[in-house]
Order: C-alpha cells, then sequence, then structure tokens
C-alpha cells in the first residue's frame, strides 16, 4: 500500500473526487437551508426603532498617582 496522492491509481482518484464533491454538495445545502430560515424570521420580525434623546459620553484617561 502506497500512501502518496501521485502514485495513486484511477479508482483512488476517483473516490477522493466523489468524496469532495459529496461533501461541497453537504456543506452548500447546510448553508443555504441555514440561510432561507433566517432570512424568512428576519425579514417578518423586522422593528422600527426610533431615536431617543442625544446622549453625552465622556471618558478621562488621566491616572491619579498618589
Amino acid at each position: 500500500m502506497n500512501h502518496s496522492f501521485h502514485s495513486a491509481d484511477r479508482a483512488t482518484h476517483v473516490k477522493i473526487v466523489v468524496v469532495a464533491l459529496v461533501a461541497g454538495i453537504a456543506v452548500t445545502a447546510f448553508g443555504i437551508a441555514a440561510r432561507t430560515g433566517i432570512a424568512d424570521n428576519s425579514q417578518t420580525a423586522a422593528h422600527v426603532i426610533k431615536a431617543g434623546k442625544p446622549v453625552v459620553v465622556t471618558s478621562s484617561d488621566n491616572m491619579v498617582i498618589r
């Protein structure tokens, strides 16, 4: 048994391509299914947010050493 990809026979190359193709299709299908589920919920649950009063935020990075 040789563990080199370059010296593998034709059947091994076909098996690798088939496994990669099936995995790619599975990941794509999962991504599409997850994306459509989120998009449907986000469109129906959209809320309008109104701006409130202005807020002033200040900070002081001065260190007090005693």
